[in-house]
């Protein structure tokens, strides 16, 4: 980093295009205008050889540091005072998905929405922070920008502000590993507690239900009218138990996950499968579902009953959250690789932030719920090798997809490497 801010302090490029609020000659005459004053006063006592041969050499060492500073693989920008993009290097396009042609001459702030760039460019002080990019890929990067001083023509000594520069670096992975371990760590806390939940409730309910079942054999030894009081109460409770234990169940499912059983499947008939058994919920709450299945779907081999058990989740939480009345739309769709499964609803959507922690562990933006079921979800699809992507366009809905390799990618084998040569004797 060091290196960088020498090499940008030393040299800053006059390739602006023709047009903008700064134009290349007006930027070069800022930038530079020390260096022209001082050849001009001098030009009488230069020889044209000379002249030239300076140009030569200061145009072969601006190709060397543009080859430098775009061999780097930290994003460097540099603006003047006011904010204006006046050079970026090769990684920084490549992070934000800018064009060099279109960006050089602009602010910076135009360039890249949200930056903030008012307040991070705050005189002499170094500031830094952490940004999530989401064009053109997902990245989480850590940047500092630097503000750039020179010498005043007019008091020599005295150094003015010049510019800033605007370093960044791709945390993406780093930060990627940090979450997987929190996660893990998350995970194994909760199968701790998984082993507490299952014996002190699940026991109790098991005696529960047996109990249950004692009262309403000597129920049926009673008169009709003394019995149909207390039926329904017995209904409430025997109700009642069934809903704790599918509440353990889903916990423990998703603490501990059971092992994939594959065989080939037709995912169009999973899928019609799961939308016929929550038909009477969808149309009790005036939901219109929408299949669009693809008659070419190839079959592939995935564990029928864990994705049914996924697909069911996705399919009751779109429902509750339309509420009453809306659209449901599944879509499956075959590319080279993929096997894809989307379900579009008409609901509120869920906002940015809320979105990042859709698949922690009982992070729910319902009333009710156990906040397992995406996480569930995200298991079943990970184990087959898959991977899920959330759109959402709040008050409008959400579209989640799921892609599900067409071969088994649990295990990728890489090219072996080449045998190293025999050291010379």
């Amino acid at each position: 980093m060091n290196l960088l801010l020498c090499l940008i302090s030393t040299w800053i490029p006059a390739n602006l295009p023709l047009q903008g609020p700064l134009t290349r000659r007006d930027a070069a005459l800022q930038m530079k205008r020390a260096f022209l004053d001082k050849l001009l006063s001098r030009l009488r006592r230069i020889q044209p050889q000379e002249v030239e041969a300076f140009f030569v050499e200061l145009a072969r060492d601006k190709r060397f540091l543009e080859t430098i500073f775009n061999a780097i693989r930290e994003g460097v920008i540099v603006t003047d005072v006011a904010g204006t993009v006046i050079y970026l290097n090769n990684a920084a396009c490549m992070l934000f998905g800018l064009d060099p042609a279109s960006a050089l001459g602009r602010p910076l702030a135009e360039k890249i929405s949200g930056l903030r760039w008012k307040e991070l460019a705050q005189g002499q002080d170094v500031v830094t922070r952490d940004i999530e990019v989401f064009h053109p890929a997902h990245r989480v990067l850590n940047f500092y920008v630097v503000p750039l001083m020179g010498e005043d023509d007019d008091q020599p000594g005295n150094r003015q502000h010049v510019g800033y520069a605007l370093i960044m670096r791709d945390f993406t992975e780093r930060h990627r590993a940090a979450q997987e371990n929190l996660e893990s760590e998350r995970i194994a806390a909760l199968q701790l507690l998984a082993a507490g939940v299952a014996h002190e409730i699940g026991n109790p309910l098991n005696s529960l239900t047996i109990h249950l079942q004692l009262l309403e054999r000597r129920l049926r030894q009673l008169a009709e009218d003394e019995r149909e009081p207390l039926l329904q109460p017995l209904a409430i409770a025997r109700d009642e138990i069934k809903r704790l234990d599918t509440i353990v169940t889903q916990f423990l499912s998703a603490i501990r996950p059971a092992p994939l059983n594959r065989t080939p499947q037709d995912l169009n008939s999973i899928v019609r499968d799961t939308a016929e058994f929550l038909d009477p919920e969808l149309k009790s709450r005036n939901i219109l579902l929408e299949l669009e299945l693809s008659p070419g779907l190839p079959v592939i081999e995935v564990d029928q009953d864990q994705l049914k058990q996924a697909f069911f989740n996705i399919i009751k939480n779109a429902s509750e959250a339309m509420k009453q009345g809306g659209l449901l739309k599944i879509r499956t769709s075959a590319e080279s690789e993929w096997v894809n499964i989307s379900f579009t609803d008409t609901g509120g959507g869920i906002s940015r932030e809320a979105m990042a922690r859709v698949f922690e562990p009982y992070f729910t933006t319902k009333k009710s719920g156990s906040g397992l079921g995406l996480m569930i979800t995200q298991r079943i699809v990970r184990a087959h090798g898959g991977e899920i992507m959330i759109e959402s366009d709040p008050g409008k809905g959400l579209r989640l997809t799921i892609r599900l390799p067409r071969h088994d990618r649990q295990v990728q084998m890489l090219p072996p490497k080449p045998l190293p040569l025999p050291a010379p004797r």
